[in-house]
């Protein structure tokens, strides 16, 4: 009786082991439970990525959170390849432009921009609530060209007294220059010209969110974005897009982005 209550308690621990030391059941911090991050950083998830949006107009075609729905399947992405690595919510209010009078992508109805002193104490809170949490790592990737230059001077300005038990915050620019001269190679190749790839809401944009997430693409509106133009909040010309040639895009961030944090994490070490 001594001997089978032994081996039964032996059992339970071993079995309680497996069963704290097993990948969380998502890589998305919002779909897991309390005890499931503690679970998850105690068995070696000590990396994070805070995606960032924004909640702006791309023309009569793309609905207003493309840039949320695209970083949030992206950093997914990149954090199931990379391993031991949770993502945290979409961050997705960002500088839009000044609210009153309004410029940039203010101008349209829909877009929402907050000051860029705000928006970095948002990341900065959002960061030091993580590391309080156990994560070692923040990685900070974004999906639209406006706050780069905020994120990167956050990131710099953090490394200053961040190295409490070697806490770090790390930009990954190489998410967003992926999707710039890299992309815009692959679809020249592909014969598409510069006017039709365009900068913003042209077929470079549209084929990624088509690739990513096509519920979020109007392809009825292609013609009338391309007769628009910069007047309706587009640059570039949808139509030629494609799932395919999204794809183009969403290989070079996945690969791009994950050389960068490895050697990013490596380097900081």
């Amino acid at each position: 009786m001594t001997r089978l209550r032994c081996f039964s308690g032996l059992l339970a621990l071993l079995l309680a082991g497996s069963a704290w030391g097993a990948p969380p059941p998502s890589v998305f911090l919002e779909e897991l439970t309390t005890s499931e991050v503690t679970a998850a950083t105690s068995g070696g998830y000590r990396t994070i990525i805070i995606p960032v949006g924004g909640t702006e107009q791309s023309g009569p075609h793309l609905t207003l959170g493309k840039h949320n729905l695209r970083v949030r399947v992206l950093a997914g992405r990149i954090a199931e390849q990379l391993g031991n690595t949770l993502v945290a919510p979409v961050v997705a209010y960002v500088p839009e432009g000044r609210i009153d009078p309004p410029t940039e992508h203010m101008r349209f109805a829909g877009t929402i921009s907050i000051p860029e002193p705000v928006f970095q104490a948002v990341l900065e809170a959002a960061t030091r609530s993580l590391w309080q949490h156990g994560f070692r790592d923040v990685l900070l990737i974004g999906d639209h060209g406006g706050y780069q230059g905020a994120l990167k001077a956050l990131a710099a300005r953090m490394a200053t007294g961040a190295g409490k038990g070697g806490n770090r915050l790390l930009f990954i620019d190489a998410y967003y220059q992926a999707a710039q001269a890299p992309y815009v190679g692959a679809l020249k190749a592909k014969g598409l010209s510069e006017a039709q790839i365009g900068t913003h809401a042209g077929a470079a944009d549209t084929a990624l969110q088509m690739a990513l997430a096509p519920e979020s693409v109007r392809p009825d509106q292609f013609e009338r974005a391309a007769r628009e133009g910069r007047t309706g909040g587009s640059s570039g010309d949808p139509r030629p897009a494609s799932a395919a040639l999204g794809q183009l895009g969403v290989d070079l961030t996945v690969q791009r982005t994950l050389a960068a944090i490895r050697a990013a994490l490596s380097a900081a070490r």
